[in-house]
């Protein structure tokens, strides 16, 4: 009985953690740059620069990266690295920064004017665009 009970206790602890460690996937901008759902595939893949007059900047967070490219533009780490580099030699265009954490990602997006990224885990001071 004992060991039921505590199988119910683990499994019921596996199932809530699970789902805490499966935090949204928000994409955040800058609070004075006007964008919408539509738009992020284009920004990060680097067809859309600017809006209006604002250059828009994106910014990677490599602690959620590979749900990013997977849930969002359906491609995986090495697409996306071979995209990028055909567009730095061909276009002339950088690829987007990388940040090491939701709370550089955060920083980033408040500070910089025009500034896009995405994060696991929601926070104050910058508009959220979508979650996944």
């Amino acid at each position: 009985m004992k060991i039921k009970h505590f199988l119910t206790g683990l499994t019921a602890i596996i199932v809530c953690t699970a789902s805490a460690s499966a935090a949204d996937l928000s994409v955040i901008a800058n609070s004075g740059l006007p964008i919408n759902a539509s738009e992020i595939k284009d920004i990060f893949l680097g067809s859309k620069q600017f809006s209006g007059s604002t250059k828009i900047v994106p910014v990677d967070n490599s602690a959620a990266q590979d749900e990013f490219l997977s849930k969002v533009l359906k491609m995986d780490t090495g697409k996306y690295s071979t995209l990028w580099a055909k567009k730095s030699f061909r276009d002339g265009l950088n690829p987007p920064a990388v940040k090491s954490s939701d709370a550089e990602v955060v920083e980033f997006v408040r500070r910089t004017p025009g500034a896009v990224g995405y994060v696991k885990n929601s926070h104050g001071g910058v508009n959220i665009i979508k979650k996944y």
